[in-house]
């Protein structure tokens, strides 16, 4: 695990610290990569947390989000304790059968869901797997196929 200390900046309306290169360089041999997002894990002020490092804009940053720490919008400028390494864990979400099933019946919106970007995919999974009422995920998965099928937004996207 590396540590190194970081002032938390803002970036649009996103938190994030800068991981000093050599931390980076460490990460990337692990990780056996140095592009596009790499799964890491650690502590932020002795909050445990699993994370992505992201480059964005010619430059990696780590993200911190309210679930690492509490309120960190309005923490910018303040010095975090960081520390952080590669995260060897698999990090799959499985799709909910639900919405396998709604997919399966529905050709239009799997050709539509299958031409989608992994990552906007991921996304529409993570968020039908994060529902915890019967209620929600029927209703859910109804407005991802409105979604899908160009009838309506969702999740904050513009119909594809």
């Amino acid at each position: 695990m590396h540590k190194f200390e970081a002032e938390i900046k803002l970036i649009g309306i996103n938190p994030f610290v800068f991981v000093p290169p050599t931390i980076l360089e460490e990460i990337f041999k692990k990780a056996n990569k140095n592009r596009g997002t790499i799964p890491i894990h650690g502590v932020v002020n002795n909050n445990p947390y699993k994370q992505t490092l992201v480059k964005y804009s010619g430059e990696w940053r780590l993200y911190i989000n309210t679930t690492m720490l509490k309120n960190s919008p309005k923490r910018i400028g303040e010095i975090v304790s960081i520390s952080v390494d590669f995260d060897k864990a698999v990090r799959t979400i499985t799709p909910h059968p639900q919405l396998v099933e709604a997919l399966k019946n529905n050709q239009d919106a799997k050709k539509v869901f299958e031409g989608l970007s992994p990552s906007r995919q991921k996304e529409i999974i993570r968020y039908i797997s994060s529902l915890k009422t019967q209620q929600s995920i029927d209703k859910n998965i109804q407005r991802t196929l409105d979604f899908l099928n160009g009838t309506t937004n969702f999740i904050g996207r513009e119909k594809p």
